[in-house]
């Protein structure tokens, strides 16, 4: 495994355990200043950092006590020396402060990650789900998975 690809995967738990701890700060560092996010949620994008940190902080505002599980399935990282592209299906849970599961639902993420000053940082991400033929709804549960 290259030096690249261990930056992805550290990116990605860094992703995991802000999520969970709420912590926009730490969030925020593994995305670039220019960042273009395409969200599964709300708009079409969000031009630049400071654009998705408010999203974020209101993501974690929003959830009040509860708190989120991330989990990543199905990780495919191709990676060159500064530069890397991830994919994979993230699994999103709710938690009550009592550690119950109240809800979860899965989409398709990827990242581009290119590296600036030795540091490798998100400048594009793609959230997305399917959208069913019959009902024109996003799909939030891969089909047998939990």
């Amino acid at each position: 495994m290259s030096d690249t690809e261990k930056q992805v995967l550290r990116a990605l738990d860094t992703y995991k355990s802000a999520v969970l701890a709420k912590n926009a700060e730490t969030f925020m560092h593994i995305y670039d200043a220019e960042v273009r996010v395409f969200d599964t949620w709300g708009i079409w994008s969000y031009e630049g950092a400071a654009a998705w940190r408010i999203a974020v902080e209101g993501w974690f505002t929003s959830l009040g006590s509860e708190t989120v599980r991330v989990t990543f399935e199905d990780v495919k990282i191709t990676a060159e020396p500064s530069f890397a592209v991830m994919s994979a299906f993230a699994r999103y849970a709710a938690y009550s402060p009592q550690g119950q599961e109240l809800r979860a639902m899965q989409n398709r993420i990827t990242w581009v990650l290119k590296s600036r000053s030795h540091v490798l940082r998100v400048l594009h991400e793609h959230t997305s789900a399917p959208i069913g033929f019959e009902d024109a709804k996003a799909i939030l549960k891969r089909e047998g998975r939990p």
